[in-house]
């Protein structure tokens, strides 16, 4: 008999926004202006950063790429690499965005959510920067319960 209640790990304001700004301080080093959003496991939106000169657009792509993380549960670039058949269908979904710039936040076994990069001069610099904001509380994440 099945369980009427689930039980899930959510990921925390505080977690999030500290992913989202390490992120986005990452890339400014790099010289590149960019948006950051750390969405739940849900694909609700925890936190969002843009930095002082990025595109208003750049939320909207930081946000679909974590999106098809959400969905797909691996870097969005993975995701795209790996589903080249519907790749073009994809992108007509609302709220997915089958671009390189996503990744997974996961935690003691659970996915928390995903945090999605736009801006930088290429989706391969866009992850290389979510990887970093991942790899300032890698910490947290090993030891969250």
């Amino acid at each position: 008999m099945a369980d009427d209640t689930i039980s899930v790990k959510l990921i925390g304001m505080e977690l999030a926004r500290d992913i989202a700004d390490a992120a986005v301080l990452a890339c400014r080093a790099k010289g590149y202006q960019v948006s950051v959003v750390v969405v739940d496991r849900n694909g609700d939106i925890r936190a969002a950063l843009r930095d002082d000169l990025a595109s208003r657009f750049t939320l909207q792509i930081a946000e679909e790429k974590a999106n098809a993380v959400v969905m797909s549960g691996l870097k969005s670039g993975e995701f795209r690499e790996n589903r080249q058949d519907i790749r073009p269908e994809m992108n007509h979904v609302r709220g997915i965005l089958m671009m390189v710039g996503g990744v997974p936040i996961n935690a003691a076994g659970s996915r928390l959510g995903a945090v999605g990069v736009s801006g930088a001069p290429g989706g391969e610099k866009d992850e290389a920067c979510a990887i970093k904001g991942l790899e300032s509380v890698e910490e947290r994440l090993e030891f969250a319960e």
